[in-house]
């Protein structure tokens, strides 16, 4: 089970309030600051403050946790920092936030004054759908929803991907090579960055004085440029270092290039890399990487669970991945780091060793997997087109290629309340149910619109279940209820 209390700046907080922690980040040059979000979608900070990096709106550090008003209530989707500090977080609406150093810029807000409370980033991103930041040391990248790629910040390598080197005061758009690709992933050095795109393809620009952009050469680049020792190969996640970067491709396999003074490639020597070299090869198929820009450690996790780490680990160089006793890579991060830092945005909801059916059951209404919103009375509900076709013959149809639906992101459904279709669709992820009779009652309506005859079976045997002579009046509209809803079903509503 991941622990946070393995980062000592958790250690004074009560066990009430680390169990209300639904995600977290340590971050700052000495690990010393930090942000965390509850289940309750309420942010707080807490921690050293340099730079004004904690957002309360003065300099002032806290032991304590102090609450973030302004972000509380919004689901974080997204979240990194800087070397200032500086600091980027995206909700799932698509907000952008900045806040912290401010020296060249990486805030994007046109100006170099520090940012000491969280503030919209909107410059050029109007109408655009943040779902993922990057920071570098001292510049900032954002992806949108369309596979877009805006960067700003500090440029002195080329870092923005502008073709110049001048600081960009505001989010622009990285295109050059970019202009037609989908981007779907990012990461930044520290005065580098690093795209992936939906076939797999790697490209990179910056500094590259070590290697580290995986080129062959050591020369910068002020636009992106494909990293071609990766030709062939498929590329689903890709993290930096501090000056070194991994990839891992949907074989499973992994590899390293850049700067080598600690080991952190994992080669067995100490010698840089310019382009990529395949690690690990001997080992079982890697389905994580880890590294962070504030650091010279990397890690990975096999298939089987098995956590390594290599680099810079606690003073001591690691030349090839050592097999840890850790069960996930954070926990590498935070016993031997330097700083303790979190590698990316930390989620409670540990992963490992989950069935099927508590997978599934885990992601339902999770703003972060899914692809799809049902829009109910004024709340959203988040779900995955894929289990509903596969679970529901009316979303099968619904989902057909000739369907507007299909193309939809939000689906608005007016005939049914908030809980009733909130229960109807958990009971596809989970197979189960519990509601009150009288809710029952608006759920067997739904099931019986839907053509599903189990649930309808379920939903008659707690309606039977509910009744008593007690609640008489009850009883008597849930029989008549039975009875008008004890045919077959008819067919689907009118969508």
């Amino acid at each position: 089970m991941v622990d946070v209390t393995k980062w000592p700046l958790f250690s004074l907080m009560e066990g009430e309030e680390l169990s209300s922690i639904r995600q977290a980040c340590v971050f700052g040059t000495s690990a010393n600051e930090v942000i965390y979000i509850t289940h309750n979608d309420d942010v707080f900070v807490f921690g050293l403050n340099c730079s004004n990096c904690l957002g309360t709106g003065d300099s002032q550090s806290t032991i304590l946790p102090k609450k973030l008003d302004f972000l509380s209530g919004r689901k974080v989707v997204s979240l990194s920092y800087g070397s200032g500090p500086h600091i980027l977080l995206a909700t799932e609406e698509g907000e952008l936030f900045a806040w912290g150093h401010n020296g060249y810029s990486q805030l994007g807000n046109g100006t170099t004054n520090q940012g000491v409370a969280p503030v919209l980033v909107s410059a050029s991103l109007l109408n655009k759908r943040v779902t993922e930041v990057a920071c570098g040391s001292h510049h900032s990248l954002a992806l949108t929803n369309t596979g877009e790629v805006y960067a700003w910040g500090y440029n002195n390598c080329g870092q923005v991907g502008s073709g110049s080197t001048a600081n960009q005061p505001t989010p622009r758009r990285v295109s050059n090579c970019l202009q037609n690709k989908v981007v779907v992933s990012i990461t930044c050095g520290q005065t580098s960055s690093l795209a992936v795109v939906e076939n797999g393809e790697v490209y990179g620009w910056g500094y590259n004085g070590n290697g580290q952009l995986g080129l062959g050469n050591n020369g910068n680049q002020l636009t992106p440029c494909r990293l071609v020792g990766l030709q062939g190969l498929c590329v689903l996640q890709i993290v930096s270092g501090y000056a070194h970067s991994l990839a891992l491709t949907d074989e499973g396999l992994l590899y390293a290039w850049g700067t080598n003074t600690y080991g952190q490639l994992g080669t067995g020597n100490k010698s840089n890399q310019l382009s990529p070299v395949q690690i690990m090869a001997e080992k079982e198929r890697i389905v994580e990487i880890a590294a962070c820009h504030s650091t010279h450690t990397s890690a990975a996790k096999t298939q089987s669970g098995q956590v390594y780490m290599w680099g810079q680990c606690r003073g001591q160089s690691i030349v090839l991945p050592f097999l840890t006793h850790f069960s996930c890579t954070d926990d590498v991060f935070a016993c031997f780091a330097t700083p303790s830092v979190m590698w990316r945005l930390l989620s409670m909801e540990h992963d490992d060793f989950l069935t099927v059916s508590q997978s599934l059951k885990k992601e339902f209404d999770s703003p972060e997997t899914a692809d799809l919103k049902f829009s109910v009375d004024g709340k959203y509900i988040h779900v995955h087109k894929a289990v509903l076709k596969i679970r529901c013959e009316h979303f099968r149809s619904m989902f057909q290629s000739h369907w507007n639906e299909d193309m939809k992101e939000v689906i608005e459904i007016d005939q049914f309340t908030y809980p009733v279709y909130r229960s109807f669709l958990e009971f596809l992820y989970t197979d189960n149910i519990d509601l009150p009779p009288e809710d029952a009652i608006g759920l067997l309506d739904l099931a019986t619109s839907y053509c599903e005859n189990r649930l309808k079976r379920l939903c008659q045997h707690i309606i039977k279940r509910g009744i008593t002579i007690e609640n008489a009046l009850l009883s008597a509209r849930c029989c008549r209820a039975l009875r008008r809803r004890g045919q077959s079903a008819s067919t689907p509503s009118n969508r």
